[in-house]
């Protein structure tokens, strides 16, 4: 009994000092995966863009200012059906009441891409997104023990998880080890800042812009 004791209070040191975290409660692993199913579905846009770029342009104008308004109608109390239901069901703790930015952002992260870089480095910033940082939350959140403060309260295994979905998916693209290592190092370095939904900005801008730049030279 006594070492169950010791063992129980060596967990509970770890979590406060940071080492492990606390597991999720069930509602918030169904709304992480929820989420990132979401998130995932933003990867469509490089293969929409390949048959169709102004297109795929205008869809994701579109959902982002109609996602919008009907984000603002459900704040103001009007339910719009199955949306508000989803969008309810993916708001985090932290979201509860407020207008729920992630879907905004993300739409924006990967039209920026497509407006800013050519392909194939739009391609390789949208998967950045897409799989980078979400593969980062749903590792982190369900195996993430190891939270040095420089991560900001990232882990570690969510920091390993976001370079491999990276390197992978960037090479898939390019098939240029050095852009996919590149493209990798700075999705990662980006996703581990503190910047909540406004990393759906700034890792396809930034890695679309490295990108570009390495291909240059």
């Amino acid at each position: 009994m006594s070492d169950l004791i010791i063992q129980k209070d060596r967990f509970l040191y770890s979590i406060q000092a940071g080492i492990a975290p606390a597991l999720p409660s069930l509602r918030e692993f169904k709304t992480e995966i929820l989420r990132k199913t979401i998130h995932f579905l933003i990867a469509l846009s490089p293969i929409m863009a390949a048959v169709n770029r102004p297109a795929t342009v205008l869809i994701l104008m579109a959902g982002t200012l109609g996602y919008t308004w009907m984000e603002t109608l459900r704040l103001a109390g009007v339910k719009v059906p199955l949306i508000s239901s989803i969008t309810s069901m993916a708001s985090r703790s932290r979201d509860m009441g407020r207008f729920v930015m992630g879907p905004v952002t993300l739409g924006m992260g990967a039209l920026l891409a497509l407006l800013l870089y050519p392909s194939p480095a739009a391609a390789i910033a949208i998967y950045a997104l897409a799989f980078g940082d979400g593969f980062a939350s749903l590792v982190g959140k369900l195996f993430g023990h190891l939270r040095p403060a420089f991560l900001c309260g990232k882990s570690i295994e969510g920091s390993l998880a976001c370079f491999i979905a990276v390197f992978i998916s960037a090479y898939r693209v390019s098939f240029d080890y050095r852009i996919a290592l590149v493209a990798a190092l700075t999705a990662t370095a980006v996703e581990a800042l503190p910047l909540e939904n406004y990393d759906n900005l700034a890792i396809p801008v930034t890695v679309g812009l490295v990108v570009c730049l390495i291909t240059s030279f």
